[in-house]
């Protein structure tokens, strides 16, 4: 399950995938495959989501990952190459870029990085 907490210190991961839109439901069934088959099951996971843009053309995957050291070791997993390379066969291109989670906003209130209040 997804926790948009800063403090909590997971590594987020947003890949974008740029994608011909009749392509799109292939790519997204790749994409959950593999979640389901092996990201899932892998040492530090925790979550994935996928978004699809109206027009799309689009398919985003916001990922959570315990650790930089756990999500690095799932990238030179080779089970876990073959599905992106799956994936990368079907996008007409993507980027991954690792993030940091600085602050998360909500109607019960808001974290940030250092400290966390409530409205």
């Amino acid at each position: 399950m997804t926790t948009l907490n800063p403090n909590d210190g997971h590594l987020v991961v947003i890949n974008t995938f740029t994608v011909d839109p009749v392509r799109a439901d292939e790519l997204l069934q790749v994409l959950e495959d593999a979640t389901e088959r092996g990201m899932r099951k892998r040492s530090g996971f925790i979550s994935a989501n996928f978004h699809v843009s109206l027009d799309k053309k689009h398919i985003a995957n916001y990922a959570q990952w315990r650790s930089k050291p756990d999500f690095d070791a799932m990238l030179r997993d080779p089970a876990a190459q073959e599905h992106m390379k799956k994936a990368a066969e079907i996008a007409e291109s993507f980027e991954a870029i690792c993030y940091e989670l600085w602050a998360s906003h909500s109607t019960v209130g808001f974290f940030t990085k250092s400290w966390s209040a409530e409205a």
